[in-house]
């Protein structure tokens, strides 16, 4: 790769971290940043998973109302609903039982469950595009009972509906991308997504600030 491939690179690269913290927003910033990655990196049309885009959700914006499901199809959760009045996280992992999601993810959030209910947290979720039967056993087998529910957005309506979702073939096609958010009274706070959707950085619990 040539010096200014390298420099673009990182240049792109920085823009998605930047992004991920809605520090750009300006569409015509995007497409520049598109076209240049495109131009010097990619040298050809660039995937469109990774084109910078500001359609999803963004902070300062409600939480879509759409129905989640907790241990099976009849129990509907809306979180909207449940935002109302309180500040809760939410946290949205690519699937159950995978190795990130199993060794830090999940297991970061049950283990600062407590501090996080002692500064204001009413309740704590993870989502993730499964069914919620999977979710159910995924949260048993890591303790999750009284700490984090497991809510089961199984056809990606929530995912789509916050702009979240991505193509993941090697996982059976849509999943959600790798993202942490804080909800006040159903509004949300702060949003924090995986520059590269499914690395865990900026949406680990440590990063949580409220």
């Amino acid at each position: 790769m040539s010096d200014t491939a390298l420099a673009a690179d990182r240049v792109f690269h920085n823009a998605h971290q930047l992004f991920a913290q809605h520090r750009i927003k300006n569409q015509r910033h995007l497409r520049f940043l598109n076209r240049s990655a495109e131009k010097f990196v990619f040298n050809k049309p660039m995937p469109t998973f990774l084109k910078l885009t500001n359609n999803r959700k963004s902070v300062g914006e409600k939480l879509p109302t759409i129905d989640l499901f907790e241990d099976s199809p009849a129990n509907k959760v809306n979180l909207g609903k449940i935002a109302a009045g309180k500040k809760i996280v939410v946290f949205g992992v690519p699937g159950a039982f995978t190795p990130g999601c199993s060794k830090t993810h999940l297991p970061g959030y049950i283990q600062k469950a407590d501090e996080l209910k002692s500064k204001g947290v009413a309740e704590i979720f993870c989502i993730s595009v499964n069914d919620p039967f999977v979710m159910a056993a995924w949260g048993k087998e890591h303790g999750a009972e009284g700490k984090v529910r497991m809510l089961a957005d199984p056809a990606a309506q929530f995912t789509d509906a916050l702009e979240l979702s991505v193509d993941l073939p090697v996982l059976g096609g849509k999943r959600s991308k790798r993202y942490s958010m804080i909800l006040e009274d159903g509004m949300i706070k702060e949003l924090n997504v995986e520059p590269d959707n499914t690395g865990l950085s900026c949406s680990l619990v440590q990063n949580i600030k409220l």
